[in-house]
Parts: C-alpha cells; structure tokens; sequence
C-alpha cells in the first residue's frame, strides 16, 4: 500500500463566527460547502483538495499552553510570499514584540535549520499555525 494522502483536519473551537472570520480574514481560506451535521461547523478549503474543518461543541476543551511553544502540535501552510505573509499577520494586530502570553505574538524564524523562512502564530482558540515559504522573496 501506497503512503495515504492528508486530506483534512478538524479542530474543536469555542466561538465558530469569530472562527471563522479568523480563517476567512486573517489565512485566506475559501469557506466551503458543508453537510448538514448535527452540530455547527465550518469548511475551509487548502491548496491541494486539502480541507480544514472546523467545529463548535456545546464544551469545548481548554486549548493551549498559557505562552506559545513553537514545538508543540501546529498546522503549517505553505505561503507564496513569506514578507507579504508577515504583513497580513502584522495588518491583523500579530507583533513579534509582545510578552509571550499574548494571543497576538507571532515568532519568527528568517534562517532556521529548516532551510525555509517560518512564522509562527495562535488562532482565537490558541491553536498554533506556522506561514511557512520556500524563501524569503
């Protein structure tokens, strides 16, 4: 058997029209079609045929460390342009000087042993996201 295909991934979130709006406005995601469950969520699509799900559950489970950890599970998109991704981020209040416990910090990594420059950023559920790009433009 062939190496399976990533398909999609779901993550729980407390608030799904701020949610939302986060995945729309702050990554550019194109908000999909979705089958009528019984629970609410939200569609979204990647490069690829590749999916992003999201959905609201009546308890949703703490999410996250109090300070961003760029170790720790994290979903990384690959981006076109690593210096207008930055500016995206920065256009929707994410700093690289903030204290690390604050939900708007972004970490950067122009070099790093990766061989590709990455920025590291939370959504609104404290979920961490990497930008990453194949240079630095």
């Amino acid at each position: 058997m062939s190496a399976p295909a990533f398909h999609h991934a779901q993550l729980t979130v407390a608030d799904l029209e701020r949610s939302r709006a986060f995945y729309r406005e702050v990554l550019g995601l194109k908000e999909l079609p979705r089958p009528a469950f019984p629970f609410p969520g939200a569609w979204f699509q990647l490069a690829n045929g590749q999916e992003l799900h999201i959905v609201k559950v009546p308890q949703a489970p703490p999410r996250g460390l109090a300070t961003m950890q760029i170790y720790e599970n994290h979903l990384a998109l690959r981006v076109e342009s690593f210096p207008k991704a930055l500016e995206l981020l920065r256009a929707h209040g994410y700093r690289e000087d903030v204290a690390d416990d604050d939900p708007r910090k972004m970490v950067i990594k122009t070099h790093p042993p990766t061989g590709y420059p990455q920025v590291y950023f939370l959504d609104p559920d404290r979920y961490l996201f990497e930008f990453n790009a194949a240079g630095l433009d």
